[in-house]
């Protein structure tokens, strides 16, 4: 795939790759010259994981411990 550099410097990136690589309006790309080979790498700024944390529920309203050795002893049986 080929793209056009314009005056400003801008480049369009096509949609095939937008949509594969889940580029969306306000992805950030880092980009580096590698031996003389433009690379552009797609920035997560936050932990994807982060919004999520503390949001689990876990069933039988007992402790962290109380439900792992729970389930610890249940795959031992």
């Amino acid at each position: 795939m080929n793209a056009i550099v314009s005056e400003k410097g801008q480049v369009t990136i096509p949609k095939e790759l937008r949509d594969k690589l889940g580029l969306r309006a306000g992805s950030i790309l880092r980009f580096s010259d590698e031996n003389g080979v433009l690379q552009a790498r797609k920035f997560q700024k936050d932990d994807p994981i982060r919004k999520w944390r503390g949001r689990g529920k876990i069933p039988g309203n007992v402790s962290v411990d109380d439900y792992l050795k729970q389930s610890r002893d249940a795959h031992r049986s």
